[in-house]
């Protein structure tokens, strides 16, 4: 009996669908949150993006410098490769825009942690954000929130400071945001350095730091010395000068204002704090309680939820973490076994944006990852995600393909396997069976399985488990 199928019927060419929608097809349609309103006097995001704009005025003046007289086949925008602007274009701007060099390193490096200049190599050129900085009120805002985020590089840590004392300060300046946001007005720096003692000794308690005599070889190396206590004042001494700083960076950037032994937040300040809370509270209510999940049990909470609500809950997942911390855990999550986590794991770092790029690049040349990776490099370039698949050879997607249908085969639903055909390259299936085999993905021999398993076509389904055990046994 002949299928009414023919055995070399064309493939229908879609683009490719991203793996974060896969596991749609199995989810139960959640409720919706309604959108939370910010505290009460929170000026409208319009006017919010007017304040943006104008704190990063000079950042964006330098940007637009860059974009004219930086870039390939011009001048070298840095000469450390470090993307720090090198002494000859410094002082070139200088001379272009009217300012001191210093100047102009100072709104160099703004614009950088803003993401309105990207810097390659040598070479420099304006982010995504720079080109839609007068139309795209959303786009200044992210900006000046990316600038929020690395406060702590805007302005130069007290170089007699011991880095562990300074990566303390860093991580426990959340909480004081958060009491400054919730007071909202003035508070005396000296109860926010009570705050910031209090924070300090539970992380260092929540290490188990415990001092110890210094001589190893002795005897009594390993019993605490008398002074054991880890808030101990010899250390809570350090915490007044890098509290300072700390109020300083944040006030460089326009989050707060001091005086007079006093800091406020300002409205940019105040409203980013406000929402970093709500992504908090919105993951917090979350069934799988993602915010207090490793990197893997967090996506794979999110496999249950439909895109926009994934995306969510990285960005809540994401504010409860170091940028750089969190962009590791998700790397290391998508070298597992699980397609659908690796996938996963991608969407959220598209979340992360700029400060993931150098640890995106650098797993480029690792096979698992690399069409992820081109792909996620490729839109933070500002190619369209419909266009981005372009970017791959045909191996590479023929791979991506085979990693994504197994994503679906452990998390979809037959029919689902079936119309993955359609994002197939191949014009048959006769050529997507032969290119699939050619590319040794290790899940080729399950995934021609499930899908002959799978597909209504008898005589489809046929050439496909053949294929399935040619794989198996080796065999062409």
């Amino acid at each position: 009996m002949t299928s009414r199928i023919p055995r070399d019927s064309r493939l229908r060419l879609v683009r490719p669908r991203p793996l974060a929608s896969a596991p749609t097809a199995v989810n139960q349609r959640r409720p919706r949150r309604p959108a939370p309103r910010p505290p009460e006097g929170t000026p409208a995001p319009a006017e919010l993006a007017r304040m943006a704009r104008s704190g990063l005025a000079a950042a964006a003046r330098v940007a637009r410098w860059a974009d004219s007289a930086l870039g390939p086949g011009r001048d070298a925008a840095t000469a450390d490769g470090k993307a720090t602007l090198s002494d000859p274009s410094a002082e070139r701007a200088a001379a272009d825009l009217g300012l001191t060099p210093d100047q102009v390193r100072h709104d160099w490096d703004i614009a950088r942690l803003a993401g309105l200049i990207e810097v390659h190599g040598d070479s420099a050129r304006p982010g995504w954000r720079l080109r839609a900085w007068n139309r795209d009120d959303s786009a200044v805002l992210r900006g000046w929130v990316a600038l929020f985020d690395a406060w702590s590089l805007a302005t130069p840590e007290p170089a007699e400071e011991e880095a562990a004392a300074v990566a303390e300060v860093v991580s426990a300046m959340p909480q004081v945001l958060s009491f400054l946001q919730l007071s909202a007005g003035p508070v005396p720096v000296d109860q926010l350095l009570d705050l910031l003692r209090q924070r300090v000794t539970e992380l260092r308690t929540e290490r188990c730091e415990v001092p110890y005599a210094a001589d190893a070889a002795s005897p009594t190396a390993l019993v605490p010395t008398a002074d054991a206590d880890p808030a101990e004042p010899a250390r809570d001494a350090e915490l007044a000068p890098l509290l300072d700083w700390a109020l300083h960076a944040l006030a460089s950037v326009g989050a707060l204002t001091c005086g007079a032994g006093q800091a406020t937040l300002t409205p940019l300040g105040s409203w980013a704090v406000w929402v970093k809370l709500e992504q908090i509270c919105v993951a917090a209510q979350s069934p799988a309680g993602n915010i207090e999940q490793a990197a893997e049990d967090m996506l794979r909470g999110c496999a249950q939820l439909r895109p926009n609500a994934a995306r969510s809950e990285y960005r809540a997942w994401l504010a409860a973490r170091t940028v750089g911390g969190a962009v590791t855990e998700l790397l290391v999550a998508s070298r597992g076994e699980d397609a659908l986590l690796r996938g996963l794991a991608f969407e959220a770092l598209r979340v992360v944006g700029a400060p993931a790029e150098p640890d995106v690049r650098a797993v480029v040349d690792e096979p698992a990852l690399r069409p992820y990776a081109l792909l996620w490099l490729a839109e933070h370039d500002g190619v369209d995600p419909e266009d981005a698949h372009e970017v791959l050879t045909r191996e590479e997607a023929t791979w991506l393909w085979v990693d994504t249908a197994a994503a679906v085969a452990d998390h979809g639903e037959a029919p689902m396997l079936v119309r993955h055909l359609e994002s197939a390259l191949q014009p048959t299936v006769p050529a997507l069976l032969d290119e699939v085999r050619a590319v040794g993905h290790p899940r080729t021999v399950q995934v021609l399985v499930a899908l002959a398993a799978a597909h209504p076509d008898p005589a489809l389904a046929k050439a496909v488990r053949r294929a399935a055990f040619q794989v198996h046994t080796g065999g062409s």
